[in-house]
């Protein structure tokens, strides 16, 4: 490196030389998590269980197209009045003016697909108004409403073709109309129905007398059952379990095994934590959270292999100094580095939680939480674990040869092969 390169990098150091004793320290990092684990799961166990989503629960879910984008709080409080309490609403498309309601199972007593439906459509039916007395709403009828009336009043004059061939015909007339309004998403104006095959002037004519034309439709509707939503759960947690596993391997194959466990370790500590604050604040667990999750496992693993790394390379330089001073030394050496990173990753994802919406709020929150407890735990759990391991080894091996070498790592592979190669004058 050259000397203006290291000027500059020395620069964005935020402290010189630092001598902070982590590991003396490990004793009150540990219990300070040891009280966070316990509050997060006493949250857990008083609210029986983390508070799913409706992917993992079962629920309906009503997806909505509006005229104009709709105001979410006075949508929110409506739903309330309707007694749909706590259901969730989701914006989501580049305009803004669609919108995903989720109904919970026992909202509309585990009823179809039609009783979540008409419990949105009698909700917003009451807070847009808009209907017409003896008129139907013909953005939200279905295809044999419309089919029905337009039967009965027969504009194409189809009735001398016979009562079964006029009734197919309109059945198919409607299916296309609902087909088109399903496509744009919300008829705004009755002239937009001649692009539908077979809708000549008579038929938007008697549409005109039998319907209107809210400000609102529900275009789709999805249900997803507790079944569903118990394999989603536990497809979940297996997800998690292999990502951990495949960590721990790749930590093993890279370092130690003792390095792969406390990483791991860490990790899950990190998850249980973020839980249990998910907990504490009633929020809910969908899968957005559950993809936030495993990005916080990627990002709280790659800071603890950052400072792991170093102890390596410091392991290979220093073979008489005491493993504790070169674990101190070594989470020393990359502190300004872990500011740096983890306070920037912070910033942007605290403006993610803040700015980005009700949409990807459980997300950013997890990643909120994962930067602070992910850095956290890097240097007081993760390093205080491969402490602890290593002062046993030596204990066991002064127990087993009645006397230690050296209060020192234990040398590395790598290390004992470089000594091998060295002069005999080298090693006095």
């Amino acid at each position: 490196m050259s000397n203006s390169t290291e000027r500059n990098y020395r620069g964005l150091e935020f402290f010189h030389n630092p001598q902070f004793d982590w590991m003396g320290k490990s004793k009150y990092f540990i219990t300070i998590s040891v009280i966070l684990l316990v509050v997060g799961i006493g949250s857990i166990i008083a609210h029986r269980g983390l508070n799913y989503g409706i992917d993992f629960r079962g629920g309906t879910l009503v997806y909505v197209k509006f005229a104009q984008p709709p105001n979410v709080g006075a949508l929110r409080n409506q739903l309330d009045r309707e007694n749909l309490h706590q259901a969730t609403l989701q914006s989501y498309g580049t305009s803004k003016d669609e919108i995903m309601i989720g109904l919970d199972l026992g909202k509309n007593n585990g009823q179809s697909l039609d009783a979540g439906r008409a419990a949105i459509v009698q909700a917003l039916t009451h807070l847009y108004g808009g209907q017409v007395a003896g008129k139907s709403d013909l953005n939200n009828a279905s295809a044999p409403i419309i089919a029905d009336k337009l039967t009965t009043d027969d504009p194409l004059h189809l009735a001398s073709k016979g009562a079964q061939a006029a009734e197919n015909e309109y059945a198919q007339l409607a299916k296309g109309i609902e087909a088109f309004r399903t496509r744009q998403g919300l008829i705004g104006n009755f002239n937009e129905l001649a692009a539908v095959s077979g809708v000549t002037g008579p038929v938007i004519s008697d549409l005109q007398k039998q319907f209107y034309l809210s400000q609102f439709s529900v275009f789709n509707t999805q249900v997803v059952g507790p079944r569903v939503g118990a394999n989603l759960r536990r497809q979940a947690l297996y997800v998690v379990l292999a990502g951990l596993a495949a960590m721990l391997v790749y930590v093993w194959y890279r370092f130690e095994l003792i390095f792969g466990v406390a990483a791991v370790i860490a990790t899950f500590h990190d998850v249980l934590i973020t839980l249990g604050i998910f907990s504490l604040l009633n929020k809910e667990i969908s899968l957005t959270v559950i993809a936030a999750f495993l990005t916080l496992i990627g990002y709280s693993m790659n800071d603890t292999i950052v400072t792991f790394d170093r102890i390596r390379e410091n392991l290979r330089m220093k073979t008489r100094e005491k493993f504790r001073d070169l674990v101190n030394r070594s989470i020393n050496q990359v502190l300004s580095r872990t500011i740096l990173t983890s306070g920037l990753t912070f910033l942007a994802v605290l403006a993610l939680y803040l700015f980005g919406g009700e949409v990807i709020r459980g997300f950013s929150l997890v990643l909120v939480i994962g930067v602070i407890i992910g850095t956290y735990s890097s240097f007081a759990i993760a390093s205080p674990l491969v402490l602890y391991w290593e002062d046993r080894t030596r204990m066991a091996a002064m127990g087993a040869g009645g006397k230690a070498s050296a209060p020192v790592a234990p040398p590395r592979p790598a290390q004992a092969k470089a000594r091998k190669r060295e002069p005999a004058g080298a090693r006095r």
